[in-house]
This record gives structure tokens, C-alpha cells and sequence, in this order.
């Protein structure tokens, strides 16, 4: 099939957080047309700032609109505002492709994803990988579910946004990509909240520490990439919030054992985090935990440079 390369004349971006924001202006910069909305202000006036239009609501946005992105916090919330009875859904035109970007449960994909085919609307999900940093620069990581076709139909919108597309496979697939890819990134977080807080207590170089397992098999890109610009350097403000980081295991928990897949892993890195939200870390960014577990243990934070 030849790669389908048109815009989408208009679309319509619903849910402005952390990353949508970042996402949906990327788009205004490269000259695509866009109609928004967020129940809070603040990013919309961002937004109609970069050009675009502030929609009335969800039947404002999607009137008229090629493609309707949603980047929203929960499966609740995409239950209600895309399925809902005054939702996407109930407003789009037959033919308009919905893409969902939001992390939820894969039965609520599966459940979006059959509703819109009833209503002869397209349908793609296409869950985000990297940080809020990559959305607000334009480089994020796309896992998209869907046809051929409706993959070929937002690739042009995706190429705006970042710089790593994969179609995993059908409707779902996306989703399911990234509880995969998420459980090992959230683990890996808590794992080396633990190892390094070890290291503390024993008095160890946290330099010659890092150099030692970046030259082995026990590194990681969270370990490697990520902790030294945050939670090592001092700035544990989100990023991606420990909260986010509990909802996120808790799907992959209920997921996996919805296909009678047992991760003990997940379940005893979930309560960790459950650990951190209860000591008033839940809005901080998940790289906090290593300050989490230094406090719990009575060893000092680490820090580099220190």
C-alpha cells in the first residue's frame, strides 16, 4: 500500500496534561490546523497563543474535524469522554479516525475500538513512550494499534510529534506495547531506588558506582538517561509523576492477570510506589524514589557532583 502522506485538514486535540500540551503544540508549529480543548484553561490559552482555535467543548472540538486525538488520564476518563453518551463518539462524522494516546486498560481500547467501528469511525490507539521533555521538544515515541490504512492516515501527524513510529499490529496492539515497555521502565525506576540507596548506606563514590554498572549488564536507560538530568542532579518535579507510575503498574497487574500471566515483579514494585504516595511523593517525579528509599533507609540522597 502506498504511504498515504496528506494532513488531516482539521483536528481536534482533547486533553491538554503534561504531555498533550507539549504534543498539540508541535502540531500548531508544523502548520496543522487544530481545535482543542482541556477542562483546564491554562494550556488551551497556550495553545490558541500558537495558533489555534479554543473549542466549546467536546461537540465544538470534533465538529467537522478528520482526526480526533484524545490524550487523557485514565481509563474513566476515556470511557466518558470518548465513549460516552456526550462524547467524541456520539459527535464525530462517519469516516473521521479517532486516536486515542492515552495509557488504559487494553479492554477499554478494545471497548473504544468496537464502538467506533459501529459508528463507522476509524480507530487507532497510540500510547506515547519517552518523557514530558521529548512531547515539548517533538521527539516522543509512538506505539500505534490499527489497520494498515488508518496507520498510513496519522503517520503524517505522528512524524510532527516524534521520531519513532511503530505499528505494532492492530487495534489494541499499541496499548498493550506499552504496559510491556512500562513495566520494565517503572520497575527498573524502584530497582535502582533500591540499589543505589545500598550503595549510600555503604558509603560508596556515586560516580565510580554509575561508571561500574554503565560498563556491565546491570545498566539501564533509566539509570543511565534519565536519573542523571532529574533525581540525581536534585530535581525530582515532573517528568512523570509516581502517581502515574501506580496507575501504571496496577494495569499491568490487572492485565496480566487477565491473560493468567503472573508478574510478582510489578505487584511488589507497585507497592513500593504505594510506599512513596503514602510519604506525600505521588505528584514528584517517579526517578523519586531513589530519594524515597534513601530516606527510609537513613542514608544520604544521591546526589552526583556531591
Amino acid at each position: 500500500m502506498a504511504e498515504d502522506k496528506r494532513k488531516p485538514a482539521r483536528i481536534a486535540f482533547i486533553g491538554l496534561g503534561r504531555m498533550g500540551r507539549g504534543m498539540a503544540l508541535n502540531l500548531c508549529r508544523k502548520g496543522f490546523a487544530l481545535a482543542v480543548h482541556d477542562v483546564n484553561p491554562e494550556p488551551v490559552r497556550d495553545l490558541v497563543a500558537a495558533g489555534a482555535r479554543a473549542a466549546d467543548g467536546i461537540a465544538d472540538a470534533v465538529r467537522g474535524a478528520d482526526l480526533v486525538i484524545t490524550m487523557l488520564p485514565n481509563s474513566a476518563v476515556v470511557l466518558e469522554v470518548v465513549a460516552g453518551a456526550a462524547g467524541v463518539l456520539a459527535h464525530a462524522a462517519p469516516g473521521t479516525l479517532v486516536m486515542d494516546m492515552s495509557t488504559v486498560a487494553p479492554e477499554v481500547t478494545d471497548q473504544v475500538a468496537e464502538a467506533a467501528a459501529r459508528k463507522d469511525l476509524a480507530f487507532v490507539d497510540a500510547p506515547v513512550g519517552r518523557l514530558a521533555s521529548h512531547a515539548d521538544r517533538g521527539g516522543s515515541l509512538f506505539m500505534v494499534g490499527g489497520s494498515e490504512r488508518d496507520f498510513a492516515r496519522v503517520k503524517p501527524v505522528l512524524e510532527a510529534m516524534g521520531t519513532a513510529i511503530y505499528h505494532c499490529g492492530p487495534a489494541g496492539s499499541g496499548t498493550r506495547t506499552k504496559l510491556v515497555n512500562n513495566y520494565l521502565a517503572i520497575v527498573s525506576c524502584h530497582l535502582n531506588a533500591e540499589a543505589l540507596t545500598l550503595a549510600q548506606k555503604f558509603g560508596l563514590s556515586l560516580e565510580r558506582t554509575l561508571d561500574v554498572i554503565h560498563g556491565t549488564t546491570a545498566t539501564n536507560g533509566q539509570l543511565k538517561i534519565a536519573w542523571p538530568a532529574k533525581v540525581l542532579q536534585g530535581d525530582i518535579e515532573p517528568g512523570f509523576t509516581i502517581d502515574l507510575a501506580h496507575k501504571d503498574l496496577t494495569l499491568i497487574v490487572e492485565a496480566a492477570n487477565a491473560v493468567r500471566t503472573p508478574v510478582p515483579a510489578a505487584a511488589a514494585a507497585r507497592e513500593a510506589y504505594s510506599t512513596a504516595r503514602a510519604r506525600g511523593y505521588g505528584g514528584k517525579d517517579f526517578s523519586a524514589m531513589a530519594d524515597v528509599w534513601c530516606e527510609l533507609a537513613g542514608a544520604p540522597k544521591a546526589r552526583l557532583g556531591q
